[in-house]
């Protein structure tokens, strides 16, 4: 009986300490190299509900490095696009559908026990103001490793059979593996620490990012 009560009274902790961490977590600048200089680039992060994606500038450099793209049916070389948009998720749960009312139970639960990570594509136009697009400001140096820990990334530069969500954009493999500990937001901690960039030491959640983007950035807009 007692096993049993110790028992359900962790599996009921286990959330709340999830939900804690995921709000202190991020306060707390995590490990990066300096590479502060200069601000010379921008770039962007667009929040949904549960994921971000971040925003590189389509100028001629980010063009030629991520050209295979094109080829998978991201129209970069198209004048009115201006951003490529970028974010790393689950396979089962980023590729289910277009919308989240189509998100299934067994992919949130593939999702959360594990699973292989995807690479999602796009290309932007101009972007009107948006309560959920953040700008940051970096240097060379950030810029140039941002674009690394992006790049490298991709497992493959040969598109996953997926239609995608907006007719422009494509899936590909990408390295890692996603789980409840390590979400699209955690990821996108872990890169833009890498890149020098200050940010949350564990950023599972949206609400997470936000933490670290208003309290640790020193940039909202």
């Amino acid at each position: 009986m007692r096993r049993a009560l110790r028992l359900a009274l962790l599996t009921l902790a286990l959330p709340v300490l999830y939900l804690l961490a995921s709000v202190l977590l991020p306060l707390i600048p995590g490990p990066g190299p300096d590479l502060s200089g200069p601000p010379a680039h921008t770039i962007g992060l667009l929040q949904g509900p549960i994921h971000t994606d971040i925003l590189f500038p389509l100028t001629p450099e980010t063009r030629a490095r991520f050209a295979f793209a094109e080829a998978a049916g991201v129209p970069l070389s198209q004048p009115e696009a201006d951003w490529l948009l970028l974010g790393w998720g689950s396979a089962a749960f980023y590729t289910t559908a277009g919308t989240y009312a189509d998100i299934t139970a067994g992919a949130v639960l593939t999702a959360a026990t594990g699973d292989d990570a995807v690479i999602r594509l796009d290309a932007l136009g101009p972007l009107p103001p948006l309560e959920n697009l953040r700008f940051l400001r970096l240097s060379e140096a950030q810029f140039q490793a941002l674009l690394a820990q992006a790049t490298a990334a991709l497992a493959s530069e040969t598109k996953l059979n997926h239609p995608g969500f907006t007719g422009t954009d494509a899936f590909f493999p990408a390295h890692g593996h996603f789980s409840a500990l390590r979400t699209c937001n955690v990821w996108l901690g872990e890169t833009l620490r890498a890149a020098g960039i200050r940010f949350g030491l564990w950023t599972p959640a949206n609400w997470s990012v936000t933490l670290a983007l208003d309290y640790l950035t020193g940039q909202s807009g």
